[in-house]
């Protein structure tokens, strides 16, 4: 399973991305992974990894590459990760999925007709408003993004563009989190059914944040292998008919 890291040109600058290609002739469906804060480490590697072993080319933005490239590694410079957090922008971060969307549109081995978005934590916020915000999209998945009734400058939160979701949306949240927390998750289904969306959500009892990752101590192996089942079930569901 071949995998290398790219650029991406995203008005003018650029920026890194982690591709993992399936084995055998494509085309094949793709997905855009949005990071967590600690940018392109080797868990979101993984997840890329494990898409192309299902079949499907997952590239992960380095989202963070307008404070310089590099990748910050899980739990290091976690300070400096949440101060670079805190200069994200709404409007930048749709540019790099729409720019990563642009590049898979580019490439001979992906359907451009399915390309789906996936994220974990920020990345799943970033998911839910790329649903409602970047046209084109198969579906999306997020795991427990949070900060989806939170600004991050000038845009319109996620949440309130849930009137313009127009990708089958599939959350998978910890019943024990915070952030988003039960009664977050409930207003968003709540929002979603009102407005006669596709989506399917599902919560798990004693999982908290980041429950779905291996190197962290939230990690519930049953919670984790549960969802990620049901990631690649809407996956098979929305990008490989």
């Amino acid at each position: 399973m071949p995998a290398n890291w790219t650029t991406i040109n995203v008005d003018g600058q650029e920026m890194e991305a982690y591709v993992a290609l399936p084995s055998g002739e494509g085309p094949h469906p793709a997905v855009i992974i949005a990071q967590e804060i600690w940018g392109v480490n080797g868990y979101l590697q993984s997840m890329a990894n494990r898409l192309a072993a299902h079949g499907i080319v997952g590239v992960v933005p380095a989202l963070f590459h307008r404070e310089g490239n590099g990748v910050l590694g899980l739990f290091e410079e976690t300070d400096l990760a949440l101060e670079r957090l805190g200069r994200y922008r709404d409007d930048e971060i749709l540019a790099d999925v729409r720019a990563t969307q642009a590049y898979l549109h580019g490439r001979d081995d992906v359907r451009s007709n399915r390309i789906g978005i996936m994220g974990f934590c920020v990345g799943g916020r970033i998911s839910y408003m790329a649903a409602a915000a970047v046209d084109g999209l198969a579906c999306a998945v997020d795991f427990y993004g949070g900060r989806c009734f939170v600004a991050m400058g000038d845009s319109p939160t996620p949440f309130e563009r849930t009137k313009d979701i127009s990708a089958p949306l599939l959350g998978l949240f910890g019943g024990d989190d915070l952030n988003p927390s039960p009664e977050d998750v409930s207003k968003m289904a709540a929002a979603l059914s009102q407005h006669g969306k596709t989506y399917e959500f599902h919560s798990y009892p004693g999982a908290g944040h980041g429950f779905n990752c291996e190197e962290r101590p939230a990690y519930r192996r049953e919670a984790s292998l549960h969802a990620w089942g049901k990631a690649l079930e809407w996956f098979d569901r929305y990008l490989k008919s």
